[in-house]
């Protein structure tokens, strides 16, 4: 579900009726009296073969205090910034009113994409009202009947060609991964560049402050932050520039145990932010160094290492930690017991309230992302292979020793190597993991995701025909000087 729709309008226009419909369910509350919905709801909508997200928020209404109405506004105004399509909802059989002209023009300087709706227009009884709609300047308006499903084929018309547009954007700013390598392949790492940036996913339990962490990345308020957790739901990229690095940087909603997650709304921000992953190259885990390490951040972390992402585990509210080097030392001893699978990983304290460690942080994850990025010529990969041979061979199952012939790096992004060898389906994982920790020392690459294959003698030795040709060279040579 790539695209995310937010229904936006005054109070009683008919918006949680067509939140309804479009996920198919009475989720929302639908009552004559405005005010209702009072917070907001999300859903995955559909239309014919279209799935996204859809928002239902509470009506626009002009207060702008600490009133609950003021609240309201304030909360539907953040749904209008994540929406990726406001549809502007306006109640044909009342016709314009001087809310809907002003928050029409809120919506032209806030919203990417608006589609305006005329609902409540079955009959001839709304014809005025929707010819009023024109006067908003808002392009020519759908006319809708939420409660009786009139004006769908309409919406999912204008729906289509920006899921298709947004679709297209993603699939050209998704990260290059598991990229083939070839014997002639450039081993220099891709540069980063403003069309090509650094796309990085911040990650971590609710309340750990990873919207306050990017707030003063970026040096302003952009993302609303407070002491109260899951104030963020959605998955919000943005783009800067960090010490002259071209950044994209997803802020996710806290993930939360699966058995916490009760509310439909956040199990929806859980799969945006699994999303996010999916999109980054580096991934951070943000920590709260009160309680670090607990189930959830671990898993986070291994989903991370899973999908092949390099990680930075960051460890934030360090300014208010008192023992500080003795807490680092209890975090790095957790940190190698309990992720051995990313042994090395860069772990770095900040606090995101005062801005301390920021640099420390951008330099760990450039770092990390050069490493991810490694690639090894193949002559000094089997060097490698055989001095580890002669420190430690291979197990002999059943009297029979594993022969380890050579090996090449077969992908970057995570680094990917492949091993020629007898008897693959034999080794132990303990071997293996010999291996990898050997190649982590020895070629620099901490922390980062390294996969080996290994794979049986009926796949082609690419030194096997070599070596046949330079032997018959030799003897045709040796029969010509006889």
């Amino acid at each position: 579900m790539s695209l995310t729709l937010a229904i936006v309008g005054r109070p009683n226009v008919g918006k949680s009726t067509l939140f309804n419909r479009l996920v198919g369910k009475r989720l929302a509350l639908v009552d004559d009296q405005p005010g209702v919905t009072r917070d907001l709801r999300e859903g995955e909508g559909r239309l014919g073969d279209l799935r996204f997200t859809v928002i239902d928020t509470a009506g626009l209404e002009d207060a702008t205090d600490d009133s609950l109405q003021g609240r309201m506004r304030r909360l539907t105004e953040r749904a209008v910034d994540m929406a990726d399509v406001c549809l502007f909802m306006i109640d044909a059989r009342v016709g314009l009113t001087p809310t809907d002209e002003m928050f029409a023009e809120i919506l032209r300087k806030r919203s990417k994409h608006v589609i305006l709706a005329a609902n409540k227009a079955e009959g001839a009884a709304a014809d005025a009202g929707v010819l009023e709609a024109y006067n908003l300047g808002l392009g020519e308006p759908i006319r809708l009947s939420g409660e009786h499903g009139e004006g769908m084929t309409d919406l999912y018309t204008h729906l289509m060609p920006l899921a298709d547009a947004m679709e297209e954007k993603e699939e050209e700013e998704a990260p290059v991964t598991d990229l083939d390598l070839d014997e002639d392949a450039d081993l220099e790492t891709p540069a980063i560049t403003v069309s090509k940036p650094l796309q990085v996913a911040v990650v971590g339990r609710p309340n750990a402050g990873k919207s306050t962490l990017i707030n003063k990345i970026l040096g302003e308020d952009r993302l609303l932050t407070g002491p109260e957790a899951g104030i963020t739901r959605d998955a919000i990229s943005l783009r800067l520039d960090w010490g002259g690095t071209p950044v994209r940087i997803f802020d996710t909603a806290g993930m939360r145990k699966k058995a916490k997650v009760q509310e439909k709304l956040e199990k929806l921000s859980v799969s945006d932010g699994l999303r996010a992953v999916k999109f980054a190259e580096v991934v951070v885990v943000l920590l709260d160094a009160a309680i670090p390490f607990e189930q959830q951040d671990l898993r986070i972390a291994d989903l991370a290492e899973r999908e092949g992402r390099a990680v930075v585990v960051a460890v934030n509210k360090w300014d208010v930690e008192d023992n500080k080097q003795e807490k680092l030392r209890e975090l790095k001893t957790s940190f190698e017991r309990l992720l051995p699978q990313l042994r090395g990983a860069p772990l770095v304290t900040v606090s995101a309230k005062t801005g301390r460690g920021l640099e420390r942080l951008r330099d760990a994850i450039l770092r990390a992302h050069d490493v991810w990025n490694r690639r090894v010529p193949t002559a000094a990969l089997n060097r490698w292979l055989t001095a580890m041979l002669e420190q430690h061979p291979p197990p002999a199952p059943q009297g029979r020793r594993i022969k380890l012939r050579y090996m090449t790096q077969a992908k970057t992004r995570p680094p990917g190597f492949v091993v020629m060898c007898s008897h693959p389906d034999k080794m132990p994982e303990s071997y293996t993991r010999y291996l990898v920790n050997g190649l982590r020392e020895d070629f620099d690459m901490p922390g980062t995701p390294i996969r080996l294959t290994l794979r049986g003698q009926g796949d082609k030795n690419p030194y096997k025909g070599r070596r046949k040709k330079n032997a018959g060279a030799l003897a045709k040579h040796l029969k010509g000087r006889a």
